[in-house]
């Protein structure tokens, strides 16, 4: 990537290492499965050119493991794909007519089950209000060249009389060398006919650790906008890959300093920047969020998370208040913040189902710092306890890659007092079997128990059931909890009745 002079968020300076190996390999038999070569004969019988095209080359060269295999032809890829299915025994076949594409499974006897891509030769045209090709029969030189990027602009032939060998046309393995992510046309070209290709640009540096040349983030930055004619699913399934990546802040800095993150996401680039009164400015909730992603990256996978990471912050600029006494606060942003992350979940069609988790860790991400003082009570474990439930590990581990201070024995402080809630939270569990994470009775045994239907009041008499079990006054056990919510019901009918 190439950082505009002077960015808090440019990340060149420090994205991770390119893994190409200086020398590339000298692809043979041996780096392919066997199937691959099997379909080469075919080709030869059928006196059909055949090529392996795309990802898969780059990411052999790159020693790194792939799954999508596309072999391309020049001629009828059906056609093509119909025998081999009937030569090499394939199932699963489908058919794409609008795109000449077949798609189809096979075995090869090393690596099993294959699922193979067959598409012909063809060049592309766009209409300018849409990412939708116009297809037509093309050369091999039309189908690389409609490629996104040079590294995955390469053919490698599967023929018997040129076998193993990689046509190059756009100097992809320079590139890939180099770890350069350029495009084989001209960049406004290639972006102007398919924006997501803006947005496969950053994953591809999240992903490999490229950095973008300067011509291709030039045009990024001047044809940003052009996102918006691309369905909210696709971008969001790149935005995902990107957040998926071994360290997500190269791909959302990209987004960010060309644009695409204020056409996507527009609350996260409302985080950023230093805004100064009487001399006291608050630190960059931006970058501060970009340090706290990628530490919590290095520590977890789990992609909600790290979307809790994301947006853990993201009302701090609407709860943002300035105070002569006390200077900058942002009183309520873990609530407001719960508001904002649904909103953002509909708006990038996110699975709604992983929204009450992320919502929670937004919520108490703040949580477990006042229990760090100098006396940690059990009912204040409890609480904490009871509202992450089986999410504690998770909270935890949010809270931690929080700490983003420059300040090494501010660190250690703050680092200790979390091994001391955490000490506590085991002790507390093991004291009264609160690791269930849960009440000893629920709702339903509530309604059972006292003969309700479901409403308000099962509401309240539950909830105070727990508190008083948080607080110690009700022993964590069901009878014992049964015994509280019956008379709890009786003293509360009795205030009912006129005396």
């Amino acid at each position: 990537m190439e950082s505009t002079a002077g960015s808090a968020h440019g990340t060149s300076s420090c994205r991770t290492a390119v893994k190409t190996p200086a020398t590339l390999p000298q692809l043979t038999q041996q780096h392919l499965p066997d199937i691959l070569y099997r379909i080469g004969d075919l080709a030869d019988k059928l006196n059909t050119e055949c090529y392996l095209v795309g990802g898969y080359i780059r990411d052999i060269l790159m020693k790194r493991s792939s799954q999508d295999i596309d072999i391309m032809v020049i001629g009828d890829p059906v056609a093509f794909a119909r025998n081999v299915e009937k030569e090499l025994n394939g199932r699963n076949f489908v058919i794409f007519e609008r795109f000449r594409t077949a798609r189809l499974e096979v075995t090869d006897q090393h690596d099993g089950p294959i699922l193979l891509e067959i598409v012909g030769a063809r060049k592309e045209s766009y209409n300018p209000d849409s990412r939708k090709p116009i297809t037509e029969i093309g050369t091999l030189e039309d189908d690389l060249s409609r490629r996104d990027f040079t590294i995955n602009a390469l053919a490698l032939s599967l023929n018997a009389g040129t076998r193993n060998r990689i046509v190059d046309l756009f100097s992809g393995l320079d590139d890939l060398r180099a770890g350069k992510l350029a495009t084989p046309l001209e960049p406004e070209k290639t972006f102007s006919d398919d924006p997501l290709r803006m947005m496969r640009a950053a994953r591809f540096a999240s992903q490999l650790g490229f950095r973008i040349d300067p011509k291709t983030h030039g045009a990024m930055r001047a044809m940003h906008e052009r996102i918006t004619i691309v369905s909210k699913e696709r971008v969001s399934h790149e935005f995902l890959k990107i957040m998926a990546s071994p360290k997500p802040s190269i791909g959302l800095a990209i987004l960010f300093e060309t644009g695409l993150l204020k056409e996507i996401l527009p609350e996260l680039t409302a985080m950023a920047g230093i805004e100064q009164v009487d001399g006291l400015g608050h630190k960059d909730t931006l970058l501060h969020t970009f340090q706290v992603v990628d530490k919590l990256s290095e520590k977890s996978d789990k992609l909600w998370l790290r979307i809790a990471a994301l947006l853990h912050d993201i009302a701090k600029p609407v709860t943002k208040r300035f105070h002569k006494s006390s200077g900058w606060t942002f009183h309520g942003h873990e609530v407001v913040g719960t508001k904002l992350a649904g909103r953002i979940f509909r708006h990038m069609r996110w699975p709604l189902d992983r929204l009450a988790f992320v919502k929670k860790m937004v919520r108490l991400h703040h949580r477990p710092i006042p229990l760090s003082g100098s006396e940690i009570t059990d009912s204040a474990v409890r609480r904490l306890m009871f509202e992450a439930g089986e999410d504690l590990d998770d909270l935890m581990m949010l809270c931690r890659a929080d700490v983003t201070s420059k300040n090494p024995r501010k660190v250690r402080q703050i680092m200790n007092n979390f091994n001391r809630v955490e000490a506590k939270i085991a002790e507390v569990a093991e004291k009264d079997l609160l690791a269930k994470w849960r009440p000893p009775i629920n709702g339903r045994e509530i309604m059972e128990e006292l003969g309700l239907t479901e409403g308000r009041t099962v509401g309240i008499i539950k909830k105070k059931m727990e508190s008083a079990i948080i607080e110690g006054s009700v022993a964590y056990d069901r009878e014992a909890a049964l015994n509280y919510v019956r008379q709890l019901w009786k003293e509360m009918l009795d205030e009912r009745t006129p005396s």
